[in-house]
């Protein structure tokens, strides 16, 4: 399952990829992006961690534009990733991507963590936060519709894109009453995910059966790209945290999860 992930984190769990330039019409670039195939180097000079980073453990990591892709999308980067564990297993991405050209030309991109949570059963998993929004479904050429449920749950291939979501997002396994949190900024779109048994069999780096044991949820920026004019920087940031409790369990209410800070 997603043989090409740029970032693996305690693969029972999850599984995630940086797609930068991504979504967007960018010709001949690769369907996801370039930055998620690239070899990235650590950062020799980070910026300054929180005060409070003694408890954590980080890396920074750095991509620049190399000649051979400024043939192919004429715009030069700087893309810094910091990759944060906290003491209770927490994962946090902060991304940070500046406009380096020195032609005074601006540039636009979407961008998504594209990432893989893993769940005991699809037809077991609930998403809630997203319920009453807008959605492109892109089963169905981008078309606009209102998220009806009050949650999402799963019986079908589905690849949605959530506009104007909220900074908190909830997956509830139930099976193993287990709840993920995923928390955003600066990343207003959720992608959802899950290409069911067709298109898992047609997928060559995908198992005919994986899909009943997986589910993407991203924190995207899809519908608005993101425009930066030379020297200018955009920031993004993703944390997941995973709760032992679920909906069913009585342990968390995620209607509190979303309003808490």
């Amino acid at each position: 399952m997603g043989k090409n992930c740029f970032f693996l984190v305690a693969r029972p769990l999850l599984s995630i990829q940086s797609q930068f330039v991504e979504f967007a019409n960018h010709g001949s670039l690769e369907k996801h992006g370039f930055a998620r195939s690239r070899v990235w180097s650590i950062d020799p000079d980070p910026p300054p961690f929180s005060a409070n980073s003694s408890s954590q453990a980080c890396v920074d990591l750095i991509l620049k534009h190399s000649e051979e892709e400024v043939k192919i999308w004429p715009h030069r980067y700087e893309f810094r990733l910091r990759i944060t564990l906290g003491p209770g297993g927490d994962l946090m991405l902060t991304s940070r991507i500046r406009n380096t050209n020195t032609d005074g030309k601006s540039f636009a991109f979407t961008f998504a963590y594209h990432t893989y949570f893993a769940v005991s059963d699809i037809s077991e998993v609930r998403v809630e936060g997203l319920e009453t929004l807008d959605y492109l479904d892109n089963l169905k050429d981008k078309e606009r519709f209102t998220e009806q449920g009050d949650a999402i749950t799963f019986e079908s291939e589905v690849d949605k894109v959530y506009l104007s979501t909220p900074t908190k997002i909830a997956i509830l396994d139930h099976e193993r009453k287990r709840t993920f949190v995923l928390r955003k900024d600066g990343l207003p779109d959720a992608v959802v995910w899950n290409p069911w048994d067709k298109k898992a069999k047609a997928m060559a780096d995908f198992g005919d059966d994986e899909y009943k044991h997986m589910l993407c949820v991203e924190a995207a920026c899809v519908e608005k790209p993101i425009i930066l004019k030379p020297g200018e920087e955009w920031r993004g940031r993703q944390e997941i945290s995973a709760v032992p409790s679920s909906y069913c369990s009585g342990q968390l209410d995620p209607k509190k999860v979303f309003q808490s800070d």
